[in-house]
């Protein structure tokens, strides 16, 4: 792998604000640099989990803290006019509650202070055919998201990277994960509940099987209660939170720690960190122009998600020293080029028009 040309294709994505190509970037470079070079670049090496570890690595030693957290999330990344392979093909996407084309990814997000970083990564791949219910022929992934969690935190901690807490929403809360986090890894985790999930209210409950539905309870808004899971030999607090969606309704999340010295407080104020995944979501997508590639092969595909990956890294220690977040980043871009094509053609136009008098 061309490191050196996989840099400056990183800074070409972020510079761009409309498809991005090899083409693109030889034009830019005036030639400097062919389509040929962008493009065998691009196919080369297919590079790894552990090919990114070492790029983002000094950055995380510089800035890890033995209080930093870890969000785990997944996201797609629509390429609807995409030819499909095992890497772009159809995903369920709960956002939109239907299943869209494009490039399904998972991120571990390391977040120290007000900086995030990826620090691992995962590209859903469906290898493997099956036929369905309806005798339909299908592809999957031979590896389900929750054992790509497993994985990716089994990494994290084999880099020595030092977090105390493991955030994620109610899509990787299982008991397996549950157990995994605390009991192989010993660290502690904030996740989300579904509401139709079934707890004990005592250790005799659970003994018992004595299991209610959390929804179908009587639980104390922004109060902690001690419950139980089942498959989950420890016990949690379950802290439920009353909140107001952007149409006026009204939504209720629960959530439940494994660290019970925390307050309602505390476990409210360090779940909210997960928000920066859904930041780093829509950052890599609309400035790092994470679907804006042309990309036809799993190794260039996976090898330009690797580049916004580093993109959004620059994005990311740009807004600690600029004090500006990633739009106003794009937005400065944008004015420079702005000025500078109106300077252009200002030097170009023939005609001006004359003054006219009343």
């Amino acid at each position: 792998m061309n490191y050196e040309l996989l840099d400056l294709y990183s800074d070409y994505l972020l510079s761009s604000f409309s498809a991005t190509t090899a083409t693109g970037l030889s034009r830019l470079m005036a030639n400097q640099v062919s389509h040929d070079q962008v493009s065998r670049m691009l196919n080369s090496q297919r590079l790894e989990p552990k090919d990114w570890w070492l790029m983002v690595k000094p950055h995380v030693r510089s800035t890890q803290s033995e209080d930093g957290v870890i969000t785990i999330d997944d996201s797609i990344v629509e390429k609807p006019y995409t030819d499909e392979d095992e890497i772009i093909c159809w995903h369920y996407d709960h956002a939109k509650g239907r299943t869209i084309k494009g490039v399904n990814f998972i991120t571990a997000l390391y977040e120290v202070d007000d900086i995030s970083l990826p620090v691992t990564f995962r590209l859903v791949a469906k290898t493997e055919p099956y036929i369905d219910k309806q005798g339909r022929a299908k592809r999957r992934s031979p590896l389900t998201k929750n054992e790509q969690y497993r994985a990716m935190l089994q990494q994290c901690v084999g880099n020595q990277i030092p977090f105390r807490y493991v955030l994620n929403d109610l899509w990787f809360a299982s008991a397996e994960n549950m157990r995994f986090v605390k009991l192989d890894l010993c660290k502690e985790f904030i996740m989300a509940l579904k509401s139709n999930r079934k707890i004990a209210l005592s250790a005799e409950d659970k003994l018992h099987g004595r299991y209610q539905r959390l929804d179908q309870l009587n639980v104390l808004e922004d109060t902690l209660t001690v419950i139980y899971l089942e498959q989950v030999p420890f016990p949690l607090h379950l802290l439920r939170q009353v909140f107001t969606n952007a149409d006026g309704s009204t939504g209720v999340r629960y959530l439940v720690t494994s660290d019970l010295t925390l307050t309602a407080d505390q476990l409210a104020t360090i779940y909210q960190k997960r928000w920066k995944v859904e930041e780093y979501h829509r950052s890599l997508k609309q400035n790092a122009s994470a679907s804006k590639s042309p990309t036809r092969t799993q190794t260039t595909q996976t090898n330009h998600f690797v580049a916004t990956l580093w993109a959004f890294t620059k994005l990311e220690l740009l807004k600690d020293r600029t004090k500006k977040n990633h739009y106003a980043l794009k937005t400065h871009l944008y004015l420079a080029a702005l000025q500078q094509a109106f300077d252009q053609l200002r030097q170009l136009e023939p005609v001006r028009l004359a003054t006219v008098n009343a």
